[in-house]
């Protein structure tokens, strides 16, 4: 955005050190006999058979059932998003942290709304662009998860100089579908979401 940025050193992770399922299940697939790096690429298939033998899972047949998403599966949504001032991810410069990432289950036996909380680190404490960087994160987790999910991002406590305020912006509503509404601002979210898989 602007050419003199806040923080133009920011410390950024390796990114084999970032958390991921997919390294982990290619480990295990090595552990379990697999052979090499491209065994995930390209798809076994037995001509012999015919894949419409097999019965449909429960998981197929039941249409209604909820699929599990976990804190690992919030982060991987979030970690590729852009710094709005960095050509780097959320991630890899731990604005984005997986121990930060909570999933809280419904407050009522009658109610099926479950909460994600991200708390958010910003690189700096007086961040000029944490509530661009909370909204960012806010826009891809409600354009990627059902509805029976809340979300609630915020910046964590003691990392940012005016993180009360910041979290009043991000915690309401309207000045969420009023900023949403900023051209400008809907411009520089696209730029930072268009790193999301």
């Amino acid at each position: 955005m602007a050419d003199n940025k806040d923080n133009a050193n920011p410390t950024i992770l390796n990114a084999s050190d970032l958390p991921s399922r997919r390294r982990d299940s290619i480990a295990k697939k090595r552990e379990d006999g697999g052979t090499g790096l491209f065994d995930g690429l390209v798809p076994s298939y037995n001509y012999l058979s015919d894949p419409f033998e097999y019965p449909l899972s429960s998981s197929d047949s039941d249409e209604d059932s909820a699929e599990d998403i976990d804190e690992q599966e919030i982060y991987d949504l979030i970690s590729s998003i852009s710094d709005p001032e960095h050509p780097l991810s959320l991630g890899s410069l731990a604005v984005v942290n997986l121990p930060d990432i909570h999933i809280l289950p419904p407050t009522s036996p009658h109610s099926s709304i479950s909460t994600v909380v991200v708390e958010i680190t910003p690189t700096i404490t007086h961040c000029s662009l944490a509530t661009v960087i909370g909204l960012g994160v806010r826009a891809r987790l409600e354009q990627a998860l059902p509805p029976r999910f809340r979300v609630d991002v915020r910046i964590k406590k003691g990392t940012h100089s005016t993180d009360e305020a910041v979290n009043k912006q991000l915690g309401d509503k309207e000045r969420v579908a009023a900023a949403l509404e900023n051209g400008t601002l809907m411009n520089v979210l696209r730029k930072m979401l268009s790193t999301c898989e």
